[in-house]
Formats: C-alpha cells, sequence, structure tokens
C-alpha cells in the first residue's frame, strides 16, 4: 500500500509549493494521521527556519517537530557529495523516511526547490530519493517566461528521467500557464503519452506573484511596530512617500506598501487615513525608513485607535528599502492565509482530484478525523453550490469570513446593507473583498423590499399585524434575510455575530416554519475531537424537552449525522445506564428512546446510557455488553439545555475540540445562528454546513 507521494521539479520558481499544499490539504481529507517530510531544504541563515516546513505544520496542525521534518540542508549535501560521501545521504534520507512511515499513515515527501540557484546534482539527489523510497511521483513545471514549446520540453525531459529510474509518476502539472489552459493541456497529453498519468495545467495568478508584508519583513529583517495581525497582507504596488501628502493621496493605487521616513508624520498619518477612508484604495502596508521613528504622540495615537495595516521600520535609507522591496520574491509564510487557500482553490480547478485520490491512497481508513471532516464539508459544499445570505454586512469578522469564502469559491453570497458599510467593515477588517463577485442589498432600498412587505402582511395579519407594522419588520435584516430564503432569492442564512439568538431564529419560526412531521426545532453541534468528529444535540434551543421533543431531537440529529458523511449511532443521555435508574429524570429518557425507536427502527439508538459508557469501550461493554452503540456513540443526546451547553462548552475548552455550530435542524430551510463571540473561523464553518443543508433540502 503507498504511504506516501513525492512532488518534484527541477526549477526554481515552478510553484511547486502551490501542488503540494492541495495535495497536503486532500490528503489530511482522506487519512487521519498525515505528515510532511522535506529532506532537503535551502540554507535558511543562522536561527532561521525553513518556511516551507513551517508553512506546512502550521496550516495544517501537524503534529511533528520542525527538525524531523528534514535530514540535510542543501550546502550539507553539497559538502559530503564533494567528500564523495553520496550513499550516506541516501542511507541516512531512508532511515529517516522509514522512522516517520512508523508514525504517520501517510507522508507527503517534498522535493528540493532550487531557490535560489539549484544545480545537475539537486536534480540528481531528487530522483535518488524518490528512486530509493519507491514512491509515486507528481512532477511540476512552470511556465513563467518559456513559450509552449519550450514547457512541454522541459515536462517531457523531468518525465523521461523519473520513468527511466522506475519511478511511478501519477500526475504530471504545468505550472503558471500564460497561454490556453485547454491547448496545454491538449498537447502535454500527447507530449507524456501515458493514460495512466494525470494531466493538468494551472494558469498564472499574478497575485500569488505578489509578496506579502510578512515576506518584505523577512527579506529586509524590518521589525513590526505595529498591526501584526495585518503582515499577510498582499503587495501588489509599491509607492515612496517623498511629496507632500496632498500630491502623494492622487497616486495610490490597491494594495501598495508605502515606503516614507520615519520622520514623516504627515504622509504616515495620510496614508492610515486614506486606509480606512471608503474613497481611497486599500494600503497594504507602511515601512518606515532610516530608523527613524515617529513622534511619541503620533505613536500614542495609532495605539488607541483600531489600526487595521502593519507598520514596520528598517535602518536602510528611502531609496535602498525601495530598491530592495523590489527584488523581493514572492515566498510562502504560515501568515500568507490568502495565497495559501488561493493556491489550494487553484489545484482542485485543474486537477481531477478525484482520480488523484484514488491512485494515492489504496485503502480507506475507518473513522473520520476533524480534518477529514472539514475537508470533506469543502468537497461537499463545492459540488453543489448553494447561495447564503449574511445580515450583518457591519461586522467585520462576517465581511472576513465572506472575502475567504469567495476566494475558496465555495458557495454565493448576499449580504444585507449599504455598499458604503460593507466596504468600510472591509476596510476596518483590513480585507480585500472583490464587489464585483457578491450581492450587496439594502433592505429599504432594495427592489424587493414592498413585495416583502405585503407578503409577510399577508402571512401574519391574522396574527394581529398591520401592513405598517410588517413594513417595520422588514426593514430589519434578520426578516428580510428569512425572507429571501422563502422566496428563493437565497438557499438559507447565517446570522448572531451581532444580534441574539431569538432575533436570528424568530423570523424562520414565522416565515420558514418546520419541516412536515417535525414539530420541534432543535440544534446540534458538530465536536471536532481530536481524533472523531461526534455530534452533540441540543445544546441551544430546548431548555426541558418532554419525551416526545428529546425522541424527535434524536431523530433529527441521526438524520443530521447520516447527511455529514457520519455513521450515526444514537445515545440519549442520562445519569444512569440501561435499568439500573429510576426517577423522572431518567424514565423522560426511557421514553425518548422508546418513542424514537418506534418512529425509526432502523437507527441504533441507546438509552438511558452515561456519556462514559456511550463513548469509552471498556466502560460501555461492561455495563451494557449486548448494546450497538454503548462505547461508540457518534451522536450524543442531552436530556435538557443546562446539561447540553455546559458540557459541549467544557469538552471544548477543556479539550481544545472544534465547535462547529449550532446548527438547526427540523426548518423547512436552514437558518444558523452564530455565538456573538465566534472567530471568523466559525462563522466560515458555519455557512458552509448551511449550504451543505440547502443541498439536502
Amino acid at each position: 500500500m503507498n504511504k506516501a507521494v513525492f512532488v518534484a521539479t527541477s526549477h526554481a520558481r515552478s510553484g511547486k509549493t502551490s501542488i503540494s499544499l492541495g495535495l497536503m490539504n486532500m490528503l489530511t481529507g482522506m487519512t487521519k494521521k498525515v505528515g510532511y517530510f522535506r529532506p532537503v531544504i535551502s540554507d535558511a541563515g543562522v536561527g532561521k527556519r525553513d518556511e516551507h516546513i513551517e508553512t506546512f505544520l502550521s496550516y495544517f496542525n501537524i503534529d511533528m517537530q520542525y527538525d524531523d521534518a528534514f535530514v540535510y540542508t542543501r550546502s550539507q549535501v553539497e559538502r559530503l557529495i564533494n567528500q564523495g560521501k553520496r550513499d550516506m545521504i541516501i542511507s541516512r534520507i531512508i532511515s529517516h523516511y522509514k522512522a516517520l512511515e512508523e508514525k504517520f499513515d501517510f507522508l507527503l515527501v517534498d522535493g528540493s526547490d532550487y531557490y535560489p540557484e539549484g544545480s545537475i546534482v539537486e536534480f540528481e539527489i531528487n530522483l535518488e530519493i524518490a528512486h530509493n523510497l519507491g514512491l509515486p511521483a507528481v512532477l511540476v513545471e512552470a511556465q513563467n517566461d518559456l513559450n509552449e514549446e519550450e514547457l512541454l520540453s522541459n515536462l517531457n525531459i523531468i518525465y523521461k528521467s523519473f520513468k527511466e529510474k522506475d519511478i511511478d509518476v501519477i500526475a504530471v502539472v504545468a505550472n503558471k500557464t500564460t497561454e490556453s489552459i485547454k491547448n496545454i493541456r491538449e498537447d502535454l497529453s500527447i507530449t507524456i503519452n501515458n493514460p495512466d498519468v494525470l494531466i493538468a495545467a494551472i494558469p498564472s495568478n499574478p497575485r500569488l506573484d505578489c509578496p506579502t508584508i510578512e515576506e518584505i519583513r523577512h527579506s529586509l529583517g524590518a521589525r513590526v511596530l505595529m498591526g501584526q495581525d495585518y503582515i499577510g497582507n498582499i503587495v501588489e504596488h509599491t509607492s515612496v512617500g517623498a511629496m507632500q501628502a496632498s500630491n502623494f493621496l492622487k497616486d495610490l493605487s490597491p494594495n501598495t506598501l508605502v515606503v516614507v521616513p520615519g520622520d514623516r508624520s504627515d504622509i504616515l498619518m495620510a496614508s492610515v487615513l486614506a486606509n480606512s477612508s471608503t474613497l481611497y484604495p486599500n494600503i497594504a502596508g507602511i515601512v518606515l525608513t532610516a530608523g527613524l521613528l515617529p513622534d511619541k504622540s503620533i505613536i500614542r495615537l495609532f495605539e488607541s485607535s483600531a489600526l487595521n495595516l502593519p507598520i514596520l521600520s528598517v535602518a536602510d535609507n528611502t531609496f535602498d528599502t525601495a530598491v530592495a522591496i523590489n527584488n523581493v520574491n514572492a515566498r510562502i509564510y504560515p501568515s500568507s492565509i490568502e495565497k495559501i487557500e488561493t493556491m489550494i482553490r487553484a489545484f482542485q480547478e485543474a486537477i481531477d482530484t478525484e482520480s488523484l485520490e484514488k491512485k494515492i491512497i489504496t485503502s480507506t481508513p475507518e473513522g473520520m478525523t476533524p480534518k477529514m471532516f472539514l475537508y470533506n464539508l469543502y468537497k461537499k459544499a463545492r459540488m453543489a453550490r448553494r447561495h447564503i445570505v449574511l445580515p450583518e454586512g457591519k461586522d467585520e469578522r462576517i465581511v472576513t469570513a465572506a472575502a475567504r469564502l469567495l476566494n475558496m469559491d465555495i458557495v454565493d453570497l448576499t449580504i444585507l446593507g449599504t455598499p458604503e458599510m460593507v466596504k468600510e467593515s472591509a476596510a476596518r477588517a483590513g480585507v480585500e473583498l472583490d464587489l464585483s463577485k457578491i450581492n450587496i442589498i439594502d433592505p429599504v432600498n432594495s427592489e424587493y423590499y414592498e413585495d416583502f412587505v405585503q407578503t409577510y402582511y399577508q402571512m401574519r395579519k391574522a396574527k394581529g399585524i398591520t401592513e405598517e407594522a410588517a413594513r417595520d419588520t422588514m426593514a430589519d435584516v434578520s426578516y428580510f434575510g428569512t425572507m429571501m430564503i422563502y422566496k428563493g432569492l437565497a438557499d438559507g442564512m447565517v446570522s448572531g455575530a451581532a444580534h441574539t439568538t431569538q432575533h436570528t431564529i424568530l423570523p424562520s419560526f414565522q416565515i420558514i416554519k418546520t419541516k412536515p412531521g417535525v414539530s420541534t426545532v432543535s440544534s446540534v453541534f458538530f465536536m471536532c475531537l481530536p481524533d472523531r468528529v461526534a455530534i452533540f444535540g441540543d445544546c441551544a434551543v430546548n431548555p426541558n424537552p418532554n419525551a416526545q421533543q428529546l425522541a424527535e431531537i434524536a431523530i433529527s440529529s441521526a438524520e443530521t449525522a447520516q447527511a455529514f458523511g457520519i455513521d450515526p449511532k444514537v445515545a440519549l443521555l442520562s445519569y444512569s445506564s440501561g435499568t439500573s435508574g429510576k426517577g423522572a429524570d431518567v424514565e423522560i429518557v426511557r421514553e425518548a428512546t422508546a418513542i424514537a425507536r418506534e418512529k425509526r427502527p432502523d437507527l441504533k439508538l441507546e438509552g438511558p446510557i452515561q456519556y462514559d459508557a456511550a463513548v469509552d469501550m471498556k466502560v460501555g461493554k461492561s455495563k451494557m455488553p449486548d448494546s450497538q452503540v454503548a462505547g461508540q456513540a457518534s451522536v450524543l443526546i442531552f436530556p435538557d439545555l443546562n446539561t447540553g451547553n455546559n458540557t459541549y462548552k467544557a469538552v471544548q475548552r477543556e479539550t481544545g475540540a472544534l465547535a462547529i455550530g449550532p446548527m438547526l435542524q427540523g426548518l423547512n430551510k436552514p437558518v444558523n445562528d452564530l455565538s456573538r463571540g465566534c472567530t471568523v473561523d466559525d462563522i466560515l464553518n458555519t455557512i458552509i454546513i448551511t449550504a451543505i443543508q440547502a443541498q439536502n433540502k
């Protein structure tokens, strides 16, 4: 069985990293424990680390130490070759690989990247590593400044070199292509002439060739004075602040890095103000030169405000700094989140990942890890795009999550609010939001407002709602967003970052209503524990459900598990297991279990059962040896809100588990509530599960 794949190129700046990122993202979604191995790294300098290893370990949260991810630096390899110790190089790499193979289910082995200057010896070493480890290979070359004929020739040479070493080449990728993708892919297929090899071509993306603030900081050895959270900003232009502020502002371009002497407070303040204004483009950051710093009163002014761009300081003069910045080559660092997500998306769009998965992974592991769960969520959402409305356009977290989702190209989005409001939110968050790819609606001034008012009035007039009251109600973003779903203008809604749970879900009870046969709307959390994903319900909606309601919650939660690829083994929890306990609280759970079994005899249900007996195999078998659920429950139903809410929060805090939700179940169409303390990742994941819910409708 394959336990690794080797990624190789023969030239610097091939974009091999983007292929490796795409592969790693795919692998973490397919198998439980994936490691990263880069046998030979570039010389990073004293006290510095290889940015590729740092990026992979950080972004994918790989459980391994930095020093375990490589064996040699390039200079060490060259020295050993000159000493005639080539065999020792390969032997030590094999030994290191075998040790990692024992620890991981699968390994991504990354060949060297020839940066800044490669050699024929480096290519030969990569060949020997792949050959001696017996790994299938994915080959990558970039077009860059080459014409198509030269690109195809390079790819053919590297392909034949690997085949001559009896290395199984499973994919060949033409990267950073500047000509017709279709033509290059077809011509490459003819050139390689092997139907067993996947062929792909990925177009050039100029934005990926632009450095981030972090890359520039790293290259210049600059100090970050402020805005550490924004060093992932991409720099598309550089502007030297040599003119008066009024003239300087006239020539600002989007994502400009401003280079200015540290004592030019006028340019510094003008840049910060321009960045916070909707009338000027976003500024990527500011570099203060000559080792000079602004007056303390200016620094205090920025420290006391929400500064949403990074400010760096360097000792060199302005001219030398500007020249050095223009010579920075784009690299990838852990903070380059936008670039990483863009690369992963390009990989997914260009490569037949279904076929590649079958070539790489020859067996499917049992169970599902959090990484596998999230990978499958994104994959499922992308398969059938849905349209989600976000009512809270004033919230920076909402706009940031929207920008990331647009970059990942998973869902279609509508944000409620004025264009000015959304632009201001994006500016405050320091994110680039492509307004041409997103629908922004101001409810009261929209073309739908009058129709929505009349529809709501007709729905609720029997309840005493007047037309004027309906008009006021439809001005509320939660009601407007819910009506968009009812009218088919959106498939689902996510709200709650700035609104209460009641404000978010009450409109859905009035407008969308519950599914046929369901009387209880409930909620679940997807608890992404270190080694598995469990569903907890109900932890957000029903305070004290009766037996009938508890049975409905159990059935709805089991259906949710099935919809999201989790085998439902449902445990209805109580303080006793089986027939051992007595009391009103236990009897409700016992009755609920009986009702659920009668309604859905096909489901694996157990209750009442204690938490430890539900999830611990040893305890479960000792207390309920004949149960199909004990010790292996994947869906845990709590008897009341007090128990459920406290338990999910305790598990989340004590284990570091990712809790996705709450996800509402039982409505005709999906509406999901966010916590007001939610993070951008919480919002992003909730939008994705809402899109998947909408698919299932």
